[in-house]
């Protein structure tokens, strides 16, 4: 069963309609408009910013001077994920222990099962800048 698919899946005790998730990172850039979202110095190493990009909630992670931009809200139930532990190259729901992989989106421990959407970040003028597909 392909997870990044939308389908109807049985969810706490009922079918509910799961939209696909997409790794945006894997998406060709001219399918992507890039949105400027602060100086790159404003995100140190090791800390995190979070920003709306349109109705998105977005935490974008500098891990090692790398940066990486999630969708800030677990697909388990709908609770802040920014906020959760990285450990190794996951990030983990402080609800409910849901990992989810930062660079990709994919949901690797339950109770989350549905990725969630992982965005392309790219440094621009010292500006940092994230991918979000065009409307």
């Amino acid at each position: 069963m392909d997870w990044a698919k939308p389908a109807m899946r049985w969810l706490n005790r009922t079918w509910t309609y799961i939209p696909a998730m997409f790794n945006y990172t894997a998406q060709p850039v001219d399918n992507l408009e890039f949105i400027e979202v602060a100086p790159a110095s404003d995100l140190p190493n090791g800390e995190r910013l979070f920003v709306d990009i349109g109705d998105r909630p977005i935490v974008i992670l500098n891990i090692a001077g790398q940066f990486f931009a999630i969708q800030d809200v677990c697909t388990h139930d709908d609770g802040p994920l920014g906020d959760g532990m990285i450990e190794g190259d996951h990030i983990v729901c402080p609800r409910h222990g849901g990992e989810f992989e930062y660079r990709t989106g994919k949901a690797v421990q339950l109770p989350a099962v549905v990725d969630i959407p992982a965005y392309p970040v790219r440094i621009v003028d010292g500006n940092i800048q994230v991918g979000v597909p065009k409307s």
